[in-house]
């Protein structure tokens, strides 16, 4: 910094695009060295890519059936199961559901800013591998095992937009775990050749 208290800009020949000017305080790292890493990993992209999928899930119902008249109807959202019988409506909370589904989200975004640390990002992506899995077990027995009850039992109902996010959720962690894998077998690499 110079004397008047104004930073000081360099250019940095290190980055691809050298017109690129960083901008310093004293001896704060400019932000670009903190976000670049991070974005230019495509397994940062996988990670956000669950979070929306769960946002996806939350907000949107996961399935629905008809029941023995077309004015009734079941259906599950990631808060409750709700069917109809005559003019009564019964609901279910399965809060226990939404919350898995937020854990998801929210580890996911915790495991991009982990993004030194590829052990740790590993371990969260399993972690919410076996959330997911969890997540589709509640879901397929209240579809096919509770709903079966609910309608004509040779109907198995429709699966929603919100069902499929947590498909794509699941297919997104394998993705990013298995890029996360290959940065790691990458620098393990570089580093036995030094």
């Amino acid at each position: 910094m110079d004397r008047a208290g104004v930073p000081e800009c360099t250019m940095d020949n290190e980055i691809r695009a050298p017109s690129i000017i960083h901008c310093t305080f004293g001896n704060a790292r400019p932000i670009h060295y903190l976000l670049t890493p991070m974005i230019q990993r495509v397994q940062t992209i996988f990670l956000f890519l669950i979070a929306v999928a769960m946002g996806i899930a939350l907000s949107n119902p996961l399935w629905e059936k008809t029941g023995a008249t077309p004015t009734e109807m079941a259906h599950l959202t990631a808060l409750q199961y709700s069917y109809q019988q005559g003019v009564t409506t019964y609901v279910d909370s399965i809060w226990y559901l939404a919350l898995l589904i937020g854990l998801v989200g929210l580890v996911s975004l915790y495991a991009i800013f982990q993004y030194r640390n590829r052990l740790t990002q590993t371990a969260l992506c399993a972690v919410n591998a076996l959330m997911l899995t969890a997540i589709m077990g509640i879901i397929l027995y209240r579809t096919l095992y509770s709903g079966k009850a609910y309608g004509n039992p040779g109907d198995q109902g429709t699966f929603l937009f919100g069902f499929y996010a947590i498909i794509a959720a699941l297919v997104f962690n394998a993705l990013a775990n298995r890029f996360i894998r290959r940065d790691e077998k990458l620098v393990r690499g570089s580093d036995r050749i030094r």
